[in-house]
């Protein structure tokens, strides 16, 4: 019997219709021989996929082979019930599936017919329960033959009353499609919920849209997802679905070329809109494969599996899923502006709400048609090409313009091709786009109004390149283009003041500046030259200079501009990676910069750039570590570089600082003066500069109250406001393993080390300071404190390393996981020679205390650490040495670096 289920292989089918008519006839054995043909048929479809069939053939293949095992289930089950229709609703009601789509099926039933629940019958059960209706078992039947079909028993009445109160409902009815039956209830059904009276064009349109902007507003509105919802996030096949759906309600056309027909989309718009379709429904079939579920969701475990089955090259590492995504994103955005258009279309022909807003003449070129911007002549842009500049200055200009209109924003991107190199090399069309970056309001909804329309990447070609391009990391989760612009978002909103709470520093050195377009033209060009290979900081910079030698602004402008552009980086990776409190850095900072000018703008542009990477990574933390740096090297530019930098004056001027914290007076007692000189001179030098006074006079304090060390060891924290971070103090006697307990109990309570100020004094005691914050990036609440300081004052008195229970890799982070670089420098600290380690690792659950675990085999001491996390790349520093203070032997690192590989790598081929 299953044998001749299956077809020839010469047969255009995937199933054997008689055998099926057969099967019918065999009730007992309906789910497994329907199993049996349905993983056939995926096969056979499989293979047409692989074959490179052509997709739109391939997704009504796969709802024709539906179509047959639900009707083979329902003619074996439900003959004696002619009563009752068998409606497909939904993509199966469009002839739509791929290869794990839903089988939507509507049941209707008369409405005098008794004992047919409303809800789902089915179960996951593979047993027949005794008594179970004729209905009950096809249900079965279709789910023990894994088609797991979504359906309802509904009578007309009904279906009229949930459409009526649902449009989504009404949708779904309005794509429904007759499978078996007379088919009086579904004549019935269909002209009743497709009524005026339920659901009129214009209300359907504005329910309709509503729901599509609830629905994006799920994925922040944006198609700039690291990990996309093709079927549903913004741009995605929903989107096409929405047109589609407006359409066949206004248009009563089921086709998308009824469009054309009726002048809301040219033959070009439509072909363009098709074929992102069959591209999205291509790159849907293949995930559906991969994942043998119905996955909508371009996870980062697809990703690059996807990239290597669309033909890109591995071996080009990270580039190949880059150029993979950047296919995929610049699809969604075609279909985010083409839905976008066409949205706004229906709402001047649907909408008569609109008919109030003003109309006027505005200039010679442009009016307003009904609140909205309109070119006067359609032949306009091919006499004066500088009025696809224009446009926007108008925009900026006229605050009571709602937006553009739909047949003007068409006649933009049709009109693209005359912004050639002619027209980008001309001064005057320059001077246009600088005038729009030097207005005070609307600058940016009008910049970000330009990328939509394809007029910035039409200026600035560089920025076409970067359209849609995504980085494959966790750190960027924004395409570079979206980048650039949240930039300059940022950069306006402190320019006005805006969100005084995120940027108040910011805002208060924004006021030095004297020309802010210069700022807006680095954000422009600050990334524009990612993933062309080589130092795109370089890169954009040359491209910076390209495009204003021919701007009205002098080469000392300029140069600023492509500094930095070309220094961009400098300050975040001085402050996060580097010991801003050692006055060598920052002397080295501040001879790069050079100027107080170039360290403002650089200042604005980093704090800008940091906060539009990734939601919340600009916090307190990083804004007090920039700000240090910045103050820090705004000093050393006063005083003047050539000035050396007294060490112990500003020791000296630090201990006075925290003597005075600490006791309220100049000129403490003598018990209390003697107290504080004894445990400062124990110190380092160097710990005593990295600390500042607040520091030191808190962990001073605190250590005071201390008297035998060996019986009370202190582990005492604190809440920092203006910082929102947690600072933990550890006082105890040095030891083999100390920061192996340290590094257990924050992997154990995730939490996350941001920088340690770590000594050890003349007594043999280590005083060290770690600023912290939980998993959420906030300060540890205090009941999370209260428990950190109880369990590392046992752990520190017993000397007790508890091990540290194995977690999982997180899914998110296993796609990233690389071989880790760990690289060992001598460097000359405090007249001793130690080592520096500096490890670039993938994050996961349990660094810190694997790398700690690492050091305490080789023996050795951590006197000091920089954490840095970008996303799923972690940075860390350690300044470690011998138990006597010396250098590591190449021996003892080759010994480290084996232990910390054999922990950090053995996930790298799995």
């Amino acid at each position: 019997m299953i044998n001749r289920l299956l077809a020839p292989p010469a047969s255009r089918n995937c199933l054997d219709l008689n055998a099926l008519a057969e099967l019918a006839r065999q009730p007992d054995r309906l789910s497994v021989g329907l199993a049996e043909a349905g993983r056939y048929a995926n096969a056979k479809l499989a293979e047409a996929f692989a074959a490179n069939t052509d997709i739109a053939e391939l997704v009504k293949a796969r709802a024709w082979v539906v179509e047959q095992l639900v009707l083979t289930a329902w003619k074996g089950l439900m003959a004696d019930s002619p009563e009752m229709d068998l409606v497909a609703v939904g993509g199966f009601g469009r002839g739509e599936m791929h290869p794990h789509s839903d089988a939507d099926l509507l049941i209707l039933r008369p409405d005098d017919s008794k004992g047919l629940a409303d809800s789902p019958l089915a179960t996951d059960s593979n047993e027949h329960e005794p008594g179970m209706t004729p209905l009950e078992h096809f249900v079965r039947v279709l789910w023990d033959a894994g088609l797991h079909p979504g359906h309802g028993v509904r009578s007309v009445a009904d279906c009229i009353e949930q459409a009526r109160a649902d449009v989504s409902v009404a949708t779904n009815l309005m794509e429904s499609r007759l499978l078996h039956g007379r088919g009086e209830l579904f004549a019935e059904m269909h002209d009743a919920t497709c009524a005026e009276s339920i659901w009129p064009a214009d209300a359907f349109f504005a329910a309709k849209l509503a729901e599509q902007q609830q629905r994006h507003d799920g994925f922040e509105d944006t198609v700039y997802n690291l990990e996309p919802d093709i079927k549903s996030g913004p741009g995605g096949l929903r989107d096409i679905q929405m047109i589609g759906w407006v359409t066949r309600r206004h248009f009563g056309t089921s086709t998308l070329h009824g469009l054309v027909e009726h002048g809301f989309l040219t033959e070009r718009e439509h072909e363009q809109l098709v074929g992102a379709r069959k591209r999205l429904w291509t790159i849907r079939w293949a995930l559906h494969q991969m994942a043998a579920r119905a996955e909508e969701r371009l996870l980062f475990d697809y990703q690059r599996k996807l990239a290597a089955h669309f033909g890109f090259d591995l071996a080009d590492g990270n580039a190949a899923v880059e150029a993979f995504m950047q296919r995929y994103y610049r699809t969604v955005i075609l279909i985010e502006r083409l839905n976008e258009q066409l949205l706004q279309m229906f709402e001047e022909e649907l909408l008569v709400g609109r008919k109030h807003l003003p109309s006027a003449a505005i200039d010679d070129d442009f009016r307003l048609h009904h609140g909205y911007l309109e070119l006067i002549d359609e032949q306009a842009f091919v006499r004066q090409p500088d009025l696809l500049l224009r446009l926007f200055l108008v925009m900026a200009d006229y605050p009571e313009v709602r937006g553009v209109r739909a047949s003007t924003i068409r006649l933009v991107r049709d009109h693209l091709y005359l912004m050639d190199e002619d027209f980008r090399s001309d001064p005057r069309n320059l001077d246009l786009f600088l005038q729009l970056l030097k207005k005070k309001r609307r600058m940016y909804s009008q910049l970000e109004r330009m990328s939509r329309y394809g007029v910035l990447g039409a200026l600035v070609p560089g920025f076409a390149q970067v359209t849609g391009r995504m980085q494959f990391d966790l750190f960027h989760v924004y395409t570079v283009d979206q980048h650039i612009l949240f930039v300059i978002r940022n950069l306006r909103r402190i320019a006005r003041g805006r969100r005084p709470e995120q940027f108040a520093k910011p805002i208060e050195v924004f006021q030095r500046i004297r020309q802010p377009e210069l700022l807006y033209l680095a954000a422009l060009f600050h990334d524009i030259a990612k993933g062309r290979g080589g130092d795109h900081s370089e890169l954009g910079a040359q491209d910076a200079r390209a495009v204003l030698k021919h701007m009205s602004i002098d080469e000392t402008a300029r140069e600023l501009v492509a500094w930095l552009v070309e220094q961009h980086l400098l300050m975040s990776m001085t402050a996060q990676r580097h010991d801003i409190s050692d006055p060598t850095v920052v002397d080295q900072f501040a001879a790069q910069v050079g100027t107080q000018q170039r360290l403002e703008y650089l200042y604005v542009l980093t704090a800008a750039d940091i906060a539009a990477t990734r939601p919340n990574l600009w916090n307190s933390w990083k804004d007090s570590l920039l700000w240090k740096l910045f103050h820090s090297t705004s000093q050393r530019l006063a005083e003047g570089l050539d000035e050396p930098v007294d060490l112990a004056a500003r020791v000296e001027r630090k201990c006075a600082e925290a003597q005075w914290l600490l006791t309220g007076s100049g000129d403490p007692d003598d018990v209390a003066h003697e107290r504080l000189a004894a445990l400062w001179s124990s110190l380092p030098q160097q710990a005593l500069t990295r600390m500042d006074a607040d520091q030191l006079a808190w962990s001073t304090g605190c250590i005071a109250r201390v008297e035998n060390v060996d019986d009370q060891p202190v582990a005492v924290t604190r809440k920092l406001e203006d910082r929102q971070v947690t600072e933990l103090l550890i006082y105890s006697r040095d030891f083999d393993g100390l920061f192996a307990i340290l590094a257990h109990e924050f992997d154990r309570m995730e939490i996350n080390v941001l920088a340690a100020r770590v000594a050890t004094t003349k007594q043999g005691c280590a005083w060290n300071i770690f600023q912290i914050m939980d998993a959420q990036g906030q300060p540890l609440n205090p009941s999370d404190a209260c428990r950190l300081e109880t369990e590392l004052s046992e752990q520190l008195q017993q000397r007790d390393i508890r091990p540290l229970n194995p977690r999982p890799i997180p899914r998110r982070l296993r796609p990233f996981i690389t071989e880790s670089e760990i690289l060992f420098e001598t460097v000359q600290t405090d007249d001793t020679t130690k080592t520096r380690l500096e490890i670039i690792t993938t994050d996961r659950p349990g660094l810190l205390s694997a790398i700690a675990g690492a050091m305490l085999k080789v023996g050795v001491r951590l006197y000091d650490a920089r954490v840095a996390t970008f996303g799923q790349r972690v940075e860390d520093i350690f300044l470690i040495a011998n138990r006597d203070g010396s250098e590591l032997s190449d021996e003892q690192r080759l010994e480290l670096e084996s232990f910390l590989r054999a922990e950090l790598d053995p996930v790298v081929d799995g």
